[in-house]
């Protein structure tokens, strides 16, 4: 498969959601699953990761899943406010640039 940008992401899931009369949920219904979401995958990485084993009856989901769905959601949410999700990346990263310049040891990479 090739690379895809933000943009076709964002493109293709519009695409999807364009199809159904309901089109996008409001933002607070959007809000609403994604913070599911967010629990879905804090169980998965309780299970993989914490002191919680998974019950013999509980369905096999997956990190990588769980994390495909919050992404999923972000962009529904994006998309349905109009926000380029590659803007607000740059912006977010200007920020932690300069905001957080100094606020990590950083690893030497010169050689001694």
């Amino acid at each position: 498969m090739s690379e895809r940008t933000l943009k076709d992401i964002q493109q293709e899931v519009d695409t999807y959601i364009s199809q159904f009369k309901e089109g996008y949920f409001s933002p607070l219904a959007m809000l609403a699953r994604m913070s599911e979401e967010v629990g879905e995958l804090a169980r998965e990485v309780n299970h993989t990761y914490g002191e919680k084993p998974k019950k013999s009856t509980e369905a096999d989901n997956s990190i990588e899943l769980e994390l495909g769905d919050i992404l999923f959601i972000t962009i529904c949410f994006a998309n349905s406010l109009g926000i380029d999700l590659t803007e607000a990346h740059d912006k977010i990263m200007h920020k932690f640039n300069t905001r957080d310049a100094g606020r990590w040891t950083k690893i030497n990479t010169e050689s001694t």
